[in-house]
């Protein structure tokens, strides 16, 4: 599973969601969706957006966390 870490990234650049909203013109409600783990897929042209805006590397934001076997 691929977990998103949007949160921790604006939390350490001190950035609200409503302020990343307007810096990468994405919905707050789309925003809302990826850091809340809900989405299916992210366009790499928000990717690469939402790291311009936070200063940092896609692998801060996304992270391969393996499922758990039954």
């Amino acid at each position: 599973m691929i977990m998103v870490n949007l949160d921790v990234m604006m939390a350490k650049r001190k950035m609200s969601l409503s302020q990343l909203s307007e810096k990468v013109d994405v919905t707050l409600a789309n925003l809302s969706i990826l850091k809340n783990n809900k989405a299916k897929a992210v366009r790499f042209s928000t990717l690469e957006a939402i790291c311009a805006a936070l200063d940092c590397q896609p692998g801060d934001i996304l992270e391969y966390v393996p499922e758990e076997k039954p």
